[in-house]
C-alpha cells in the first residue's frame, strides 16, 4: 500500500466502529502505529481541548488564510489559478504581504501545533507497553506494519486490539507544555502524519457530503424577478 493509502486508510477507520478481537496467524500480525495513535481516545481528547484553548488563534489563523487567498488571486491576473514568476514579479509588494501573512500563520499556530506533540508524545510512552500487552496476550512472535505484506486476512490485524489495550492506560493525557520542552524528531514526524490523516479524513467527509444525492436537499422557492423602480 502507498502512503496515501495508508491515509486514507486510517482516516476511515475513523467513521467505523471496531471490528471484533482477531487472533493473529501462525503467529504473525500487522498493525498500524499511526492508526492507534489517530483513534486513540487521549489523543481525540486532548486535541479537543487544545481546539477549545485555542479557539480565538485558530479563528485568527482563519482569517488570515482567507486575506492570502484573496492576496493570491489578485496576482492571478490571466485568472489560472497558477501564479508566474512574471506575475509574482509584477506586484513584489503584494508577494511581501503573502509572506508577512504566512509567518504570522505560522506564528499563531506554533503553541498549538507544539501542544498537540507534547499530547502525542504522552501517549507514545504508553504505546510501547500497549503494543506488548497485546503481543504477550496473543502470543505473537512477528508484528508488522500493513504496507510490509501483499495481502492477509483480516485476522492478522490487531490494530483493534493495541488501540482498546492503550485507551485503557492512557484514557486521558494533559495539554500544558511544560517550559522549554520540545518535541522529539520522532514526536515530531508523528504529529505531522497525524495532520495529513486528519486532512485526509476531512477531504473524505467532504467528498462524501457532495457526493449525497441532491434529493436530500429541499428544493427552494425560485426567486421573484426584481420590481421594476418607479410608477
Amino acid at each position: 500500500m502507498t502512503k496515501l493509502a495508508l491515509l486514507l486508510a486510517a482516516a476511515a477507520a475513523v467513521a467505523t466502529t471496531a471490528s471484533p478481537a482477531a487472533a493473529q496467524v501462525a503467529g504473525i500480525a500487522t498493525s498500524s502505529t499511526e492508526g492507534v495513535f489517530f483513534r486513540a481516545a487521549a489523543r481525540t481528547a486532548a486535541y479537543q481541548q487544545i481546539q477549545t484553548q485555542y479557539a480565538a488563534q485558530i479563528q485568527q489563523i482563519g482569517t488570515v488564510r482567507t486575506e492570502i487567498q484573496t492576496l493570491v488571486k489578485s496576482l492571478d491576473t490571466n485568472n489560472d489559478n497558477q501564479l508566474s514568476d512574471a506575475e509574482r514579479r509584477a506586484k513584489p509588494a503584494v508577494v511581501t504581504q503573502i509572506q508577512q501573512k504566512e509567518q504570522q500563520i505560522n506564528t499563531l499556530a506554533a503553541p498549538i501545533s507544539l501542544a498537540q506533540a507534547y499530547a502525542l508524545d504522552q501517549i507514545a510512552r504508553e504505546y510501547d507497553a500497549a503494543r506488548q500487552q497485546v503481543v504477550t496476550a496473543k502470543r505473537i512472535q512477528l508484528l508488522l506494519s500493513p504496507d510490509a505484506i501483499q495481502w492477509g486476512p483480516p485476522t492478522v490485524d490487531v490494530t483493534d486490539d493495541i488501540l482498546a489495550a492503550l485507551n485503557t492506560r492512557r484514557p486521558t493525557v494533559p495539554i500544558a507544555v511544560p517550559a522549554g520542552w520540545q518535541p522529539s524528531q520522532q514526536i515530531a514526524q508523528l504529529h505531522q502524519t497525524i495532520q495529513q490523516i486528519s486532512l485526509a479524513a476531512a477531504q473524505q467527509q467532504a467528498a462524501q457530503a457532495q457526493a449525497a444525492p441532491a434529493a436530500t436537499t429541499p428544493a427552494q422557492p425560485a426567486s421573484q424577478p426584481p420590481r421594476p423602480a418607479g410608477r
